[in-house]
Formats: structure tokens, C-alpha cells, sequence
């Protein structure tokens, strides 16, 4: 039997999957298998953020997921929902929503491929390693458009997408856009006190400051990870959870089943970096491991301490991936902040198609603009940089 990952499949047919358990692990693993292991593409973290009711319908984030199939086997594999609104996305489109809406438009609903709530880069255009594989992605992208102009959304927007795949979009035909977020990148460190040595005076001294004033007042901070990880840290962590994300959007996008699920089926990629004071945990953040890479991604607390948060998030990562020899840090979106605590301004990448030809054009000349803006702004950050020398990286 012909090997579908050597062999081009006579006929494929793109298909909608209105739930992500209709795709079987397996066969998610085998499209969405990469050199270089991203944890918010594997199967059983979206299985989480369905089964915890955290990314379905009543939220607003519909499973659409696409595969395209021969006869015998998937070769390619797309996660993507029914949008109902712009929440949890990070990269945002509110000004177009107005925009179409003020022309007496429905912006809503929308085709959105990413992963909810996670604003990290990563593929969006899984399939099989092989021969095949550009032209299998660029299917899955003929099939994801057309699926748009049958269901009569408004458009398509695939977000936080590899430059690859993000130049694959742009041959295609969808618009391009790029954004800025703050990474950190080890340069073979030895520990904490060597990447410091590469800082600048000021930003050494103040990130010494920032950590010793951090955990005065008897605070301790702990790893936790793998089977270490226990349902009390979750009931902790959830209630950190909850006050950020109250304070901030007035609701919470995360159960507290959607951290159960995850630490039944994944704990081995989760590290929980929580700060404890007279035996009471008061603070934490939840990060991903990756093949090379630290996703930090939710953070909270229930009493306030200053530079607590940069510890937590920023330094207590730093030191994790130098410990593990991993490459990078993501500390998620946004965050100028992070540049004097060296962190560096890194380009993401998203694409959209649009139904209306006339607000295509509109929204064409806004992202030819902004393109040149947010270069801009890397460029500039580069030249203020925390270190003495330039990195290879920047």
C-alpha cells in the first residue's frame, strides 16, 4: 500500500469537523507532528479546551476544525472556529468589526485559526511531513477560504502563524499582517548571574534590585511540574487566575476543568512557578514547555508585592530555561516593560481573507501602513537595547 506521507493522493477532499474528538489523536499527531514540539498544537491540550467547555459555542470560539482526506488516510489537519466576536485573540481586529458594522456590514460571524486565548506562535497548517507537504498546506488554505465565502462569514483570520506559513498565506492570496511581541533568547548561559553580566549597568543593577526586593517578606518561590503537580496547586492557581482576569475583561476565558484535564494528559509540558508566603501560596503563573521554547501564559495573585510579577514571570523563567537549556522565552502578548529585562522585539505573523472586495482594499492600505510602523518600532527597540553588545538574535 502507497505510503500517503511519499505519495500524492489521487483525490482529497476537505472536511469540517464540529468537534476536535471527530479527528482521532492519532491521527492529529501524525499531521501535526514537527522537529520541534509546540505544546498548544498537540491534541490533548484543544481536547481540554473543548471538554472544559472553555472553546465552544456558548463561548463564542465554535470548533470548525478542517482535514483533508484521500480515500486511505489525513494528510493535513487545520484548527479553526466559528468566531461570534474578537475576545481571547490577541491580535485585533476591533477597529474592522466598527468599520464594517458603520457600512452596515456583519463582521460577525468570522473564521479564526489559532489556538483560543493563547497568543503564541506556532503551525496553523498542520500536515504530514513529506514530498507533499507545501502543496497539502496550501490545499488546506484553498479549502479554509472557500469554506468562507459558502458559509457567508464576514472573513478568515489565521493568527499567530510561523513566517513560513505566513508567506505561504500571502502567495495565496490572503492579506499580511505583522505585530511585536518580547522573547528572550539564551545565548548558552551558564546561569542567571552570566545573562546579567551581558546587561547593561543600569539594567543589571535594577534587575538585582527587582529580585531581591521581590522576595523579601518571607517569600519563597517554587517549581512544580510533571507528576509533582497536584489539584491543590490548581485550586491555588485558579483562584490567581480569576482575580486577573476579572480585573482585566470582567470574566474569566478558562475553567477550572480545562486545568484538571490538562494535568491528567499533559502535566509532563506545564510548569506552575508559584510564590508562597507563611505556607500559603499568594501568587503564580502557568507556563507551556516546548521543544526549545518557555511559554509563559497566565499569571495572578491574591496579595500584592512590588516587582512580584516581573519574579514570577519574567526572571523565575529565565532561570527555568537556562536550567533546562531551552532556547527562548515567550511571556505572551504586549509588555514594552519587558525590553529592560531582556527581553528583545520579535516580528508575529497573521493573515486574513475578506468577502468584501471594497473593505479588502481599505484594510490592504491599513496593513501596508502599519507594517511600516511596527518595523519601525523594531528597529528603534533594537537600538535601545539592555545589553552591552548586540545579540546575534537582534
Amino acid at each position: 500500500m502507497p505510503d500517503s506521507a511519499t505519495q500524492e493522493p489521487k483525490t482529497l477532499v476537505g472536511r469540517i469537523h464540529y468537534d476536535i474528538r471527530d479527528i482521532t489523536q492519532a491521527t492529529w499527531d501524525a499531521c501535526s507532528h514537527a522537529e520541534i514540539y509546540n505544546p498548544f498544537i498537540d491534541y490533548r491540550f484543544l481536547r481540554a479546551l473543548e471538554e472544559s467547555n472553555s472553546a465552544c459555542p456558548d463561548t463564542g470560539w465554535a470548533p470548525f476544525h478542517i482535514s483533508l482526506d484521500s480515500d486511505e488516510d489525513t494528510v493535513a489537519v487545520m484548527p479553526l472556529y466559528l468566531k461570534s466576536h474578537s475576545r481571547g485573540e490577541y491580535v485585533f481586529d476591533g477597529s474592522w468589526a466598527n468599520a464594517w458594522h458603520q457600512a452596515g456590514g456583519r463582521y460577525y460571524p468570522k473564521l479564526q485559526s489559532s489556538v483560543p486565548f493563547t497568543p503564541a506562535t506556532g503551525p496553523r497548517l498542520l500536515a504530514k511531513s513529506g514530498p507533499y507537504r507545501i502543496e497539502w498546506q496550501r490545499q488546506l488554505l484553498e479549502v479554509a477560504t472557500q469554506l468562507a465565502g459558502k458559509t457567508n462569514v464576514s472573513s478568515l483570520h489565521i493568527t499567530f502563524m510561523p513566517e513560513e506559513e505566513w508567506k505561504l498565506a500571502g502567495a495565496s492570496g490572503l492579506l499580511q499582517r505583522l505585530d511585536t511581541q518580547f522573547h528572550w533568547y539564551n545565548q548558552g548561559y551558564r546561569d542567571f548571574e552570566q545573562f546579567q553580566d551581558e546587561l547593561s549597568s543600569k539594567k543589571r543593577k535594577n534587575i538585582r534590585r527587582e529580585r531581591r526586593e521581590a522576595c523579601q517578606d518571607g517569600i519563597e518561590i517554587e517549581w512544580v511540574t510533571g507528576s509533582d503537580l497536584k489539584e491543590h496547586h490548581w485550586d491555588a492557581f485558579f483562584e490567581f487566575y480569576m482575580d486577573t482576569t476579572y480585573r482585566k475583561w470582567g470574566t474569566n476565558y478558562l475553567t477550572r476543568e480545562f486545568f484538571s484535564l490538562i494535568n491528567e494528559s499533559m502535566p509532563e509540558q506545564i510548569l506552575l512557578i508559584l510564590a508562597k508566603r507563611n505556607d500559603r501560596y499568594i501568587a503564580g503563573a502557568i507556563n507551556f514547555i516546548g521543544g526549545d521554547t518557555l511559554f509563559g501564559r497566565n499569571w495572578g495573585c491574591t496579595e500584592h508585592f512590588p516587582f512580584l510579577h516581573f519574579e514570577v514571570c519574567y526572571y523565575q523563567a529565565i532561570d527555568f530555561a537556562i536550567a533546562n537549556k531551552l532556547q527562548c522565552v515567550e511571556a505572551g502578548a504586549q509588555g514594552s516593560h519587558k525590553i529592560a529585562r531582556g527581553y528583545l522585539a520579535r516580528q508575529t505573523y497573521s493573515a486574513h481573507w475578506l468577502a468584501n472586495e471594497s473593505f479588502k482594499d481599505a484594510v490592504a492600505d491599513f496593513l501596508q501602513r502599519e507594517q511600516r510602523y511596527v518595523k519601525s518600532d523594531i528597529e528603534f527597540v533594537r537600538t535601545h537595547s539592555p545589553f552591552k553588545t548586540v545579540l546575534e538574535r537582534e
